[in-house]
């Protein structure tokens, strides 16, 4: 076994890993670029090497900058992680000239499967049933419209190096194969370093299932399962579960014995994952295999109970596998949130900035349900621009799919996030949508079910009544403090208030207080417009950034931000401003008059942090509906901005090569 290994990575995923070799008893050296100094994985390790610039083509993907570090350091084996150069045959070569070991497939395995066209030339040439497409060069992108007119649209066009959702575009006409074409190969020569691409039939409402394999140097050869990935936003995925609402024991079977057979053709020797897309009628197809550990192997650890990166890292070490297919065993239901960096309300774009506030879930087990929370970051962490903008990876386990649903939902009501614009409303609103509910999913559900993006959730009737009886709760311990301060000029009398108005948006709302005493805890008997009477019990103080407690039969985790006169209060996806004030005051703020948002009408705002890459327009040209008014590239994704109506562009407020900040004029209109 190795006593000391480099992990070639950063984020979460090196945390992930230095925790597995720690208990191993494996020494740890991080390496980090100018962004990352602070970063978490560096603290975690046992040493560091600095590699260089913050942009990770002059750090982490520079492999002499990982061999001088592991010289430096003795480490005798390196673990990539994903992305960066997890896929690099190269760089495994470079590597085994040195006699580092690489913690991951060999050379041959990743060239024949790492690669999206040859992979699927070796799987046409191995007998698995693969899409129909194109596998060939792709001159340009009138022959991208021949080919796509040849297999019949839709197509799917693809970086032949790609991961993540870079470098892809779905296109159903001439014209958006032409524009597709163009920006799969920008994306994945600024994200990859190669710029080929190819095409293949896109399968309309497909779902993304993927198996965990694992084999060794010996021979032996197994899976562990599938993960269902079919939650995806621009072709990436969001939320994973283990194992497929989908699949029986007969089709589970037979994927796991195909990607075994594929494995044993490559001589695969590591974890590595080989995804299918299926239809409706279970019918299968190769997609592609991912040579290294995925984003969301958690779900399989969670319901396998085997730790893939100690499987890894054994592998690599020489080791036989010490499990057998017979032992591998499916235990209960684990669900996978991917908390990132963007906005979901203005179509998740993407945010950077300094994490404020950093306050996960509690991990471990609770009863039957596990709490599990991969991250890179703590609070005063910045996220930057550079780096791929996940910030932590949620997971949960229960006995049963609905149990484990249930149990994220609390967890990411849990989960405080302050200082950048993130993605948790998105994933709360998700857990209630009783499409997901249901298992009826596919990689088209967030367009179908979000066509024009996400919004606050409204809640309905009931869903007032919990807010109103919390914003009442909330306000009556605010209030008690207060009066208790030192020095007031006018004492509390001792004599509880019945009678409240409770603004709950737009929405006014009576509560009554029935019964009860201001206290902490606290217990009060309160009714909502007149209906029946709601318990209302918890233990939260002023201060508290998560109220806890039940009203009525409901169970609840609610987040309190004090806002100007009242709180917002996020619970399941909803987020509402919330006022309990006297009935008095609530018929005078009526006659408030509204407060009018400026009018950027005429104005194209940058919608995220992000560089100017291309300006399309010229002052006094005349564009119409749909035209490309800019491109600015944000997080490695290039966002095509194009007009929304008919307009001549009066003034260019910015140039290519601007970094701008969100909301920044970008042109003006006439």
């Amino acid at each position: 076994m190795f006593t000391k290994i480099l992990v070639a990575n950063r984020g979460e995923i090196a945390c992930r890993v230095i925790k597995t070799a720690r208990k191993m008893g494996i020494a740890t050296v991080a390496v980090y670029s100018d962004a990352d100094r602070d970063a978490v994985h560096v603290e975690m390790a046992d040493e560091a090497v600095h590699i260089g610039p913050s942009p990770a083509s002059q750090s982490y993907l520079v492999p002499e900058k990982i061999i001088a570090a592991c010289k430096a350091t003795g480490a005798e084996a390196v673990h990539p992680g994903y992305g960066f150069l997890s896929e690099r045959a190269s760089f495994c070569e470079a590597l085994e000239k040195e006699g580092i070991v690489f913690i991951g497939p060999k050379p041959r395995a990743i060239r024949a499967m790492g690669d999206k066209i040859e992979s699927k030339k070796f799987a046409n040439a191995a007998n698995v049933s693969t899409v129909p497409g194109w596998l060939g060069v792709i001159e340009n992108a009138g022959h991208a419209e021949k080919i796509a007119g040849e297999i019949g649209y839709p197509v799917m066009i693809k970086a032949s190096a790609g991961g993540g959702g870079k470098g892809m575009r779905i296109a159903w006409s001439k014209a958006e194969v032409r524009d597709g074409f163009d920006r799969a190969r920008s994306e994945a020569k600024s994200s990859f370093g190669d710029d080929r691409v190819f095409i293949e039939k896109f399968v309309v409402d497909p779902r993304h299932i993927e198996i965990q394999v694992l084999a060794d140097a010996h021979g032996n050869a197994l899976y562990l399962g599938e993960r269902e990935c079919s939650i995806q936003r621009r072709n990436q995925k969001v939320v994973e579960e283990a194992p497929s609402p989908f699949l029986d024991a007969k089709t589970r079977k037979a994927m796991g014995e195909q990607s075994v057979a594929l494995a044993r053709a490559v001589d695969y020797q590591s974890a590595g994952t080989v995804e299918f897309i299926v239809d409706s009628e279970k019918n299968f197809y190769f997609l592609e295999m991912n040579t290294r550990l995925q984003v969301e192997h958690p779900v399989t650890e969670l319901v396998t109970g085997i730790d893939l990166v100690e499987q890894m890292i054994r592998i690599a070490a020489g080791e036989k596998l010490a499990i057998k297919q017979s032992d591998v065993k499916l235990n209960g239901w684990a669900v996978e949130s991917r908390l990132y960096a963007e906005d979901p309300y203005r179509n998740f774009l993407p945010s950077i900035g300094r994490l404020t506030r950093y306050r996960p879930p509690e991990e471990g087990q609770f009863g039957e349900i596990v709490v599990r929370n991969d991250t890179g970051v703590t609070e005063g962490s910045e996220i930057s621009m550079f780096y791929d903008p996940m910030v932590a990876k949620l997971c949960t386990w229960a006995p049963t799919r609905l149990a484990a649903i249930d149990a994220m939902s609390e967890a990411l009501d849990s989960f405080v996030v302050d200082g950048i614009e993130h993605n948790i409303p998105f994933l709360a609103a998700l857990m209630q949508h009783p499409r997901w509910r249901e298992g009826l999913i596919s990689t088209a559900f967030i367009s179908e079910e979000y066509p024009d993006g996400f919004a606050p959730i409204v809640p309905d009737s009931e869903e007032k009544a919990v807010l109103a009886s919390i914003a009442t709760a909330v306000e009556l311990l605010r209030r008690d403090r207060l009066d208790r301060l030192g020095g007031r000029l006018a004492p509390h009398s001792g004599a509880l208030k019945r009678d409240w108005a409770v603004k709950i948006g737009e929405d006014y709302l009576s509560a009554s207080v029935l019964e009860g005493m201001i206290s902490i805890p606290m217990e009060l008997d309160l009714s909502i417009d007149g209906g029946k009477a709601l318990t209302v019990m918890s233990d939260w103080r002023p201060g508290d950034l998560i109220w806890r407690g039940t009203v009525g039969d409901r169970r609840i985790a609610a987040q309190i931000r004090p806002v100007l006169n009242g709180f917002r209060i996020a619970w399941k996806g909803m987020s509402v401003a919330a006022r309990a004030m006297l009935p008095r005051t609530a018929e005078l703020e009526r006659l408030m008059p509204e407060k009018v948002a400026p009018d950027t009408s005429k104005m194209l705002l940058c919608p995220m942090p992000g560089l100017v890459v291309s300006i399309a327009v010229a002052e006094g040209q005349e564009v119409k509906a749909g035209e490309t008014l800019a491109v600015v590239e944000a997080m490695k994704m290039e966002n095509v901005l194009r007009a929304e109506r008919d307009l001549t562009v009066s003034k260019l407020k910015a140039k290519p090569g601007d970094s701008l900040a969100v909301d920044a004029v970008i042109m003006e209109f006439a």
